[in-house]
């Protein structure tokens, strides 16, 4: 058999994509936001103050689910800038699926912090009821300090890729899971059906997440 005949066309099909950037103007709006997220935080009634699946949250603290609502100028600049790296990662990945000419517009819907204490982290889900999530790492702590956790993790979202292996599949990475170590400043963005974990953290500084759900809609 004559290999040199053979055309192969690879075609990937339900890839998954993540993307990661920096804040715009994160070493301006880092102070005031984390101002912002302390004295929320200090008028917390109790640590997970969106009441949301509270068991699958330890020693961390989580604002209501409004935090970029607030009438503060850098809150509103964060937020802004969020958007447009929703609404220009939209744009991207849908190339060629929406009509010539449409005009959209990402709106962040849900917003709230994680500050995280020593012990702590958040079992894994999903985000339902938007289309992109995101996580800033607004003082990512000790958490890229080798065996102080504090890691996002991702979890293979094909549901059966794990069922055999051998050299074959040895491309599909044999563990399912991918780990985020993140550095400050850093957004992470990913679809929203994709689970996620923040495995425990055990840094001395807190770790202090904004993340938000967002949605694309045309105008």
């Amino acid at each position: 058999m004559n290999n040199e005949s053979i055309v192969l066309e690879e075609i990937n099909v339900w890839t998954t994509p993540l993307f990661v950037t920096q804040m715009p103007d994160h070493d301006f709006l880092k102070d005031a936001l984390l101002n912002a997220v302390y004295q929320q935080k200090a008028s917390q009634t109790t640590a997970i103050q969106s009441l949301i699946a509270p068991k699958a949250k330890h020693a961390l603290h989580e604002s209501t689910l409004d935090f970029l609502e607030l009438a503060d100028a850098n809150v509103m600049e964060a937020k802004r800038a969020l958007e447009e790296l929703v609404l220009e990662i939209a744009k991207s990945v849908n190339y060629g699926f929406w009509p010539d000419e449409i005009e959209t517009d990402a709106h962040i819907i849900e917003s709230w912090y994680h500050v995280t204490q020593k012990g702590g982290y958040h079992d894994a889900h999903s985000h339902p009821n938007c289309s992109w999530c995101g996580i800033y790492y607004l003082e990512p702590g000790d958490a890229n300090i080798e065996g102080n956790g504090g890691l996002n993790r991702f979890y293979d979202p094909r549901v059966n890729a794990e069922h055999y292996a051998d050299l074959g599949t040895a491309y599909l990475g044999g563990h399912g899971v991918w780990d985020f170590v993140p550095t400050e400043g850093q957004i992470i963005i990913f679809p929203s059906y994709l689970k996620h974990s923040a495995l425990p953290y055990f840094g001395d500084k807190d770790r202090v997440v904004i993340a938000f759900n967002c949605i694309v809609e045309a105008y």
